[in-house]
């Protein structure tokens, strides 16, 4: 019993995304780089949110949770990466392995419930202008972003406890970046039918349930927008969408593709790429996707760096 518990708490081996080669390196540099736009222009969103008082309205709350759910994703897989590469080590402890499982599980999952909800704010904004601040006042606003962050957290501790709680087998090298779940429970050794059901049931309720919730409410806003008489009112009623539904999409898109999929026809390319596309790349567009379409958001920039200048 003592041996099997000092073998289940050795270390993993990550297979990491680059080699030694020079396009590798150089596709590394390239990594980097998109990391830290992505660092900068979140962290430059929560900021700007904070400080300046005309954000402060439970739309830009949401998108501040948003930001700092990305801020967040983002610091939990690629730092490690970066390190093992350039160390040259490749290893990750099992209580450092648990830990990153546990947060890239829970930020996933809160993502996906947030942005259902931020499809609602949408639909109360556009459908219902007058009941706005009954309906999404900041008091529904902070309870939403709880919702997301304790049922996104309590699902993932759940799911992290029962997966490393299982013996593992082999060299224990995991065919990935990071201790994401498909690469993981590939090394479980023994019969895990059930709890892959309860997985199933997770991804039913953290990613299914969300986009059947963003698909109704916005079969609701465009017919509404359909209904607007002023050609103005559509342009600024599209724009404020537009920006929203993109990110939805590429999340939910990167999603679906890394865990929707059937575990038989998964290759360990095709869970990397879909893993950087939405740890990586989508962390890094939802700032600039934001702040780029938003007049509110850029006027805020230019009210905080004039007063700044003029300090």
């Amino acid at each position: 019993m003592w041996l099997r518990n000092q073998t289940s708490l050795a270390d993993f081996i990550l297979e990491g995304l680059f080699d030694d080669t020079p396009t590798h390196l150089f596709l590394f540099c390239l990594t980097m780089l998109v990391f830290l736009v992505a660092l900068s222009g979140n962290t430059l969103t929560i900021l700007l949110i904070c400080v300046d008082h005309g954000l402060h309205t439970p739309m830009y709350f949401l998108l501040s949770q948003l930001s700092l759910m990305d801020l967040m994703h983002i610091c939990t897989t690629i730092p490690k990466m970066a390190t093992n590469y350039l160390s040259g080590r490749k290893s990750i402890s099992f209580v450092g392995c648990a830990t990153q499982h546990f947060l890239y599980l829970s930020l996933g999952g809160a993502e996906c419930v947030l942005l259902a909800l931020m499809c609602y704010d949408s639909y109360v904004a556009i459908c219902h202008p007058l009941h706005y601040t009954v309906l999404m006042s900041r008091k529904v606003a902070v309870m939403m972003a709880l919702t997301s962050w304790l049922g996104a957290s309590l699902n993932s501790i759940i799911h992290t406890f029962i997966l490393m709680h299982f013996p593992f087998c082999g060299t224990r090298k995991i065919h990935h970046f990071y201790c994401e779940y498909p690469a993981v429970v590939k090394l479980v050794c023994v019969d895990i039918t059930v709890y892959e059901s309860t997985v199933y049931i997770s991804i039913i309720v953290l990613l299914l349930l969300p986009i059947i919730l963003v698909s109704t409410f916005y079969g609701f806003i465009l017919h509404s927008v359909i209904e607007m008489r002023s050609a103005g009112i559509k342009r600024n009623a599209f724009a404020t969408c537009s920006s929203h539904l993109i990110v939805v999409s590429l999340w939910f898109g990167a999603c679906i593709f890394s865990y929707m999929r059937p575990r038989s026809q998964c290759t360990p390319l095709q869970d990397k790429v879909g893993s950087v596309f939405y740890s990586i790349i989508t962390p890094t567009l939802n700032p600039l996707i934001y702040t780029l379409q938003n007049k509110d958001v850029a006027k805020a920039l230019r009210r905080v760096l004039g007063i700044q200048i003029t300090q």
